[in-house]
């Protein structure tokens, strides 16, 4: 599935932050100058516009052949396909409807493609990161199971997701596919899972059972090199914030992999703290749910496994497969029981998966109109 590593097309990317803007220029799936780096000046409209335009300014007389288009992601609510920007909330002077795709256009004269950094990340991951990762270990190991769906998710600010089916970005009818941050919080269920998934879930439970000073709040790192024992604190505490994400982030992955019965890519900064979540995650993901009489049927029709332990991805490419006879026939066919999915980590990085999967996308969409 590694489509387009070899197309020698250059599209302009942008990853767009609450705090900077990051531009880049992608080639065959690949950064073809040195990333150009604006503050994004969110609080004022014509800065942030007149940053955008600049940062792209910029790539283009760092190139030396045209590009085909502008493709980035960037925070919605918006109408992606109509590059329209609603109202955000770390981009506060967005708000009433910003044409930014029209505008773009008209300044450079490129088609513009838009989306939600979540939908971009999976994209990248399903066509040059984890996804082919995982066939090509299937076919290394002369296994036939292939996978062609991938959820992949981001942890960090936010608890972002796209979803990619059989190759295809799934965008859903109206740009709101996959916003997998919005389901119940199982810890807390008059919330969202993202009160529970995100920085400020890492540090509000580290603060509210911390045995210290709580006058300064620790960014989620700082509570991470407490656990590495990296920085002074509170371990205890410590480690109950990543394992609480872990569980909330477990049960909302098992609602979402109930739908799309697939691999799960996971990026984002908070990704780093993999070790410390990944137990409980794959707890909620393999452990139980009950009927009314009490009684315990597993929570996901499939098992799944932890990418990143050697012993569960062994387990994983391996299944158990069978001859089995086919009745009334002298004929013996192979058979797998084990349905199964893997759960792993970003293979390229968030920032590049999120610039591949822009890349990957606008050369689909031209090519589509071709």
């Amino acid at each position: 599935m590694l489509l387009y590593q070899d197309d020698n097309r250059v599209v302009l990317t942008l990853d767009a932050g609450g705090t900077n803007f990051v531009f880049s220029a992608i080639q065959g799936t690949k950064s073809v100058t040195d990333p150009i780096c604006l503050p994004s000046n969110g609080d004022n409209l014509e800065k942030c516009l007149s940053n955008i335009i600049r940062g792209f300014d910029e790539l283009l007389e760092k190139l030396s052949q045209k590009p085909v288009a502008i493709s980035f992601a960037f925070p919605g609510p918006a109408d992606y396909p109509n590059g329209i920007i609603g109202d955000l909330g770390n981009l506060p002077a967005f708000r009433g409807g910003v044409a930014l795709g029209p505008m773009l256009a008209d300044r450079f004269n490129l088609p513009v493609y838009i989306n939600n950094d979540g939908d971009l990340f999976a994209y990248g991951e399903s066509i040059a990161g984890l996804l082919p990762e995982v066939n090509q270990m299937l076919e290394a190991a002369g296994r036939p199971k292939r996978y062609r769906n991938l959820l992949g998710i981001t942890l960090g600010t936010g608890f972002g997701a796209g979803l990619v089916v059989d190759g295809k970005l799934y965008l859903g009818d109206n740009s709101a596919g996959a916003e997998i941050w919005l389901v119940r919080n199982v810890i807390d269920p008059d919330c969202f899972a993202e009160e529970g998934v995100s920085i400020r879930a890492v540090q509000r439970v580290y603060h509210n059972h911390a045995k210290h000073d709580h006058s300064q709040l620790l960014s989620s790192k700082e509570i991470f090199e407490i656990l590495e024992g990296k920085r002074n604190g509170d371990m205890v505490a410590a480690r109950l914030a990543f394992q609480s994400l872990g569980v909330v982030l477990g049960d909302a992955l098992a609602n979402a992999v109930t739908l799309t019965d697939s691999l799960v890519a996971v990026g984002g900064g908070l990704a780093n703290a993999w070790k410390y979540l990944a137990a409980a995650m794959l707890n909620q993901l393999n452990g139980t749910i009950s009927r009314t009489d009490g009684s315990k049927v597993d929570r996901l029709e499939v098992k799944a496994f932890d990418l990143e332990n050697f012993s569960q991805r062994s387990a994983f490419i391996s299944g158990e497969y069978r001859l089995i006879d086919v009745p009334f026939s002298n004929r013996r066919v192979i058979y797998d029981p084990i349905k199964r999915i893997g759960v792993g980590l970003s293979r390229l990085g968030t920032s590049h998966a999120v610039a591949v999967g822009a890349y990957a996308y606008a050369l689909s969409m031209i090519d589509k109109n071709i």
